[in-house]
């Protein structure tokens, strides 16, 4: 086999490798079941529950705070809903305006999904 060839070869082999080694499964990365976390909001802490179905995150609820209900909300409407999109806190921003808010709901997420996580 000419020198160039095997050049060839080994470089599309290892680009498959590489793409291969990128995809995640379809299958999640979590163990069923409901977890608890809690993170630091503005005025409080943020206790959330995070149920995990078919090894997947399939909800996230605040079950306590005190922090003010228009940046509780805020942060509920659109950080939650990021967050199971992406089935993890990794690259979910605090929302402007309500940073506080989301921020203690992603650190109280966090918490929970390292319970969670398979070992």
């Amino acid at each position: 086999m000419h020198k160039w060839t095997k050049t060839l070869l080994f470089s599309a082999l290892a680009a498959a490798t590489v793409l291969t080694a990128g995809c995640s499964s379809s299958s999640g990365k979590y163990v069923d079941g409901t977890y608890d976390g809690t993170g630091k909001g503005v005025k409080s802490d943020i206790k959330v529950a995070v149920e995990i179905k078919d090894e997947k995150i399939d909800a996230i609820t605040v079950q306590e705070h005190k922090e003010t209900q228009a940046m509780i909300d805020a942060a509920v409407e659109n950080t939650i809903p990021e967050i199971i999109e992406k089935q993890t806190t990794e690259g979910v921003d605090a929302l402007s305006g309500a940073s506080g808010s989301s921020g203690g709901i992603i650190e109280a997420v966090t918490q929970a999904l390292e319970q969670a996580k398979k070992q």
